[in-house]
C-alpha cells in the first residue's frame, strides 16, 4: 500500500527494536520494556514500565501502545533523517505534537533517536531474528471492510493490537494521559482500558506472548496460523485471532508482495 505520500520505509528501519535507553531532563530509564515493530510502512509499539501495578486499573494505565504508519524524510540536507510515527490507534488519549525524532544509526543495528517536539534521546537496538518476513494484516469485519485492529509480523516476531470500542470523553485535557481520564470518569474505566496489544515470537504456527496490555496473555503460547489468500486477503486459522484479514503488506522470502 505505497503511495507517493508513503513510498514506504527504508530497510534500514525493518525490523524489531528494543529501547535500551531514555534520556530526559527528568533523568534516565532503563528499566522500561519497550518494543518498536516495523515492517515496510506500518508500526506497532508497546511499553510496558517494570513499575506499574498491573493489579489495578491505575497500573494498567500507565502502559502505552500504538500503532499506524511510518514516514521517513529530510526535510534539512544539513539534518539527519526525521522518522515520523502516524498514530491511527493509541492506548493513550491523543498528544498535541507528532510523535517524531532524528534518527542516526550509529550502526546498522544501532539506532539513537533525538526528539524533535521534545527534549529527549533514546537508544534503539534491532533484535536479531526480526528481518527477511514483513506482514501487516487488518482484520475484517462481518461484512468484509476492514477494521482498525493490526496484525504485525517482523521476522520471527508478531504483534497484535485490537484497539478499544469507546471514544475518548468530550472533555479530553491537552496531553492528558489515560490514569488522568480514568480518575475523572471512574465509571468508564472497562471501556477505555479494553485496548489489547500483544508483542511476542510467531513461529511454526505458535504465537508465545511475551508482553501484552492484558498481563495474563503473558507467557501464553497461543495457536496462530497464517495463510496467505491471495494478493489481498489472509486468513488466520486457531487461536484468538482467527478469522479473516485483509493483506496491506505481505514479503517474504519466496514471494515478495505488495498490497
Amino acid at each position: 500500500m505505497n503511495t507517493p505520500d508513503h513510498p514506504g520505509v527504508p530497510a534500514a528501519y525493518h525490523g524489531v527494536w528494543a529501547r535500551t535507553l531514555l534520556e530526559t531532563p527528568e533523568g534516565r530509564d532503563t528499566t522500561t520494556w519497550v518494543r518498536w515493530l516495523q515492517t515496510g510502512l506500518w508500526h506497532g509499539d508497546l511499553r510496558v514500565p517494570p513499575d506499574a501495578p498491573r493489579d489495578t486499573p491505575e497500573g494498567l494505565a500507565l502502559q502505552q501502545g500504538f500503532a499506524g504508519t511510518t514516514a521517513i524524510t529530510r526535510p534539512d540536507a544539513a539534518l539527519p533523517e526525521v522518522c515520523t510515527w502516524e498514530r491511527s490507534i493509541d492506548f493513550q488519549p491523543p498528544r498535541s505534537t507528532p510523535d517524531a525524532g532524528h534518527m542516526v544509526f550509529e550502526t546498522p543495528d544501532c539506532v539513537i533517536e533525538t526528539g524533535i517536539h521534545g527534549r529527549y534521546l533514546e537508544v534503539w537496538e534491532r533484535l536479531p531474528g526480526s528481518t527477511g518476513r514483513r506482514i501487516t494484516l487488518a482484520r475484517l469485519d462481518a461484512g468484509g471492510a476492514p477494521t482498525a485492529e493490526r496484525l504485525l509480523v517482523a521476522g520471527v516476531y508478531g504483534m497484535h493490537l485490537r484497539p478499544r470500542a469507546a471514544v475518548w470523553p468530550a472533555d479530553l485535557v491537552p496531553d492528558e494521559t489515560l490514569g488522568g481520564v480514568l480518575q475523572r470518569h471512574p465509571d468508564r474505566t472497562a471501556a477505555w482500558l479494553d485496548f489489547a496489544i500483544g508483542f511476542g515470537t510467531l513461529e511454526h504456527g505458535v504465537w508465545t506472548v511475551e508482553r501484552a496490555t492484558r498481563p495474563a496473555l503473558e507467557g501464553q503460547a497461543l495457536p496462530c496460523e497464517l495463510h496467505r489468500v491471495d494478493a489481498a486477503h489472509a486468513r488466520v486459522e486457531r487461536g484468538p485471532l482467527a478469522g479473516e484479514w485483509q493483506v496491506l503488506e505481505w514479503v517474504d522470502e519466496e514471494r515478495p508482495a505488495h498490497g
